[in-house]
């Protein structure tokens, strides 16, 4: 008999269902997506029933494109969209509000008042992440304090919140289960990294009473069993949990410290391994990268806004170009000469400089400058900024960087990483499969099932790419780079 391991994989524009046989390979993928609630205002909701109904859908849609036997699936993983806030009655399993979005600041009210209060440095000495309306915390205060009945329901323990995880592990089984797994904890700014527990000056921070909070559990641990609403015949275990950046770490198989993955996507996110001791960074969020074997391992990460959305820029915006795959052959026609820069900070910048009121600009165009060297410098900008991170990311922890690990369409773009390779001095390793989330879950779960041993971190093929470019001009180009961003600030 045959056994499978199931993965879903929970995503901000969809959920996934992807099935790995009993070495790892990745055998079949079904996904759909659901609806962008966004108001007048902004504000970016999902609805978690909604979410529920997909998961069991694609589940189901799956085992029929695959053509297995139901009966065969072993255990079950979960990578999720982070920081999306959910809350839910106890006694009904019903939401009382829709799932808030990570992208949604409808608690910057919340946040800028216990800032004016002064309690910006202790919530980032506590949690490794600075003080923002992004993470659940403030989602969660904002639902306690403006949907009626909430906090009501709260004091008489009957509400339930948590991330999307905490929301699928609930209705999976059967409402038996609130639990969430170290790697989402890290992210609520509810947690503190130093501790290893809900902080209960944070709570009261931010007025959420301990009570509504999941159980934190091992990101291999035992989630609870499930049969997909009775559609198995059998229940399976739910044994591996992880945020999304964090289970494409997993997945890169960057274990050790010093281990760094970039996801290149719209924005993008860089994620370093520091290994089982705290580093701390003004710059750069520190949060847990999971806790597995019993064992934590903390990561660094910085997060960028503007990366493949400059590529968006160009072909929409200035009809610079007509579909991303012409940036490659346009940036190798580029006069080498040509020092211009773009800084992309639309909506100021991100990590590593924090500074919401820097403005983009181009920078060091001459009357020669054209179409192919705006190109290129708008796919220099991407590398920079991913650099940026990087050379904060080696400083601050202090652990030598062998290689960067990468993922994301825009990583098709030999130019591209060739140039990244060449700023960062370090090979650029590409795997042969994007579906990093979902093997990160996937893997820990077939890992902590006893159906998995580490060989299957050496399924994935990689290309690679080395640096080439002599050490001056490396210097010059990315002095150039620091000088441009200082125009825009």
């Amino acid at each position: 008999m045959s056994k499978y391991i199931l993965a879903i994989d929970q995503s901000t524009q969809g959920t996934k269902a992807l099935l790995f046989d009993d070495k790892g390979i990745l055998l079949c993928r079904t996904d759909k997506a659901h609806r962008q609630i966004v108001n007048n205002l902004g504000w970016v909701e999902h609805d978690l029933r909604e979410i529920y109904n997909n998961t069991l859908e694609v589940v189901k849609n799956l085992v029929d494109k695959a053509g297995i036997n139901k009966s065969e699936i072993y255990a079950l993983g979960i990578s999720n969209q982070r920081e999306t806030s959910a809350c839910w009655d106890k006694r009904t399993g019903e939401p009382v509000y829709n799932a808030i979005v990570w992208q949604c600041s409808r608690g910057a009210a919340i946040c800028e008042e216990l800032a004016r209060q002064g309690h910006s440095q202790i919530i980032h000495d506590k949690t490794g992440i600075n003080l923002s309306p992004y993470f659940p915390a403030a989602k969660l205060a904002w639902i306690f304090q403006n949907v009626d009945g909430v906090k009501e329901l709260a004091d008489s323990n009957n509400i339930a919140v948590g991330t999307i995880d905490s929301w699928l592990v609930y209705k999976l089984t059967g409402g038996t289960r609130h639990q969430t797994d170290y790697s989402n904890a890290s992210r609520t700014q509810l947690f503190n990294i130093n501790s290893l527990t809900w902080d209960d000056d944070l709570l009261n921070l931010f007025g959420i009473n301990k009570t509504c909070m999941a159980e934190i559990t091992d990101s291999d641990g035992d989630f609870g069993m499930t049969d997909f609403d009775g559609w198995l015949d059998k229940k399976i275990p739910i044994c591996g949990v992880l945020g999304d950046s964090h289970g494409a770490l997993f997945g890169q198989g960057c274990l050790n410290p010093g281990m760094i993955k970039a996801t290149y996507g719209t924005g993008s996110s860089v994620m370093m391994n520091i290994g089982g001791k705290i580093s701390m960074s003004d710059k750069i969020v520190t949060s847990l990268a999971w806790k597995i074997n019993g064992r934590v391992n903390y990561v660094l990460e910085g997060n960028i806004n503007y990366t493949g959305a400059v590529i968006t820029w160009l072909k929409d915006d200035l009809k610079l170009i007509t579909n991303p795959g012409e940036t490659e052959e346009l940036a190798r026609n580029a006069n080498k000469g040509d020092k211009t820069y773009l800084v992309p900070a639309f909506s100021g910048l991100g990590a590593p400089y924090w500074d919401s009121h820097a403005s983009a600009c181009i920078v060091g165009m001459t009357r020669a400058t054209g179409r192919n060297e705006i190109v290129r410098a708008a796919l220099d900008c991407i590398a920079y900024q991913i650099a940026d991170i990087i050379n904060e990311m080696r400083t601050g922890a202090g652990i030598p960087v062998n290689e960067l690990r990468v993922d994301g369409g825009p990583t098709r773009n030999s130019y591209l990483m060739q140039f990244q390779s060449d700023l960062l001095n370090i090979p650029v390793r590409i795997p042969d499969s994007e579906e990093l989330s979902g093997i990160g879950a996937a893997y820990c779960a077939g890992l902590s099932a006893n159906l998995y041993n580490n060989e299957i971190f050496n399924n994935l093929k990689r290309v690679s790419y080395s640096p080439s470019m002599p050490e001056s001009d490396r210097i010059n180009l990315y002095n150039g780079w620091k000088n441009a961003v200082t125009k825009s600030r």
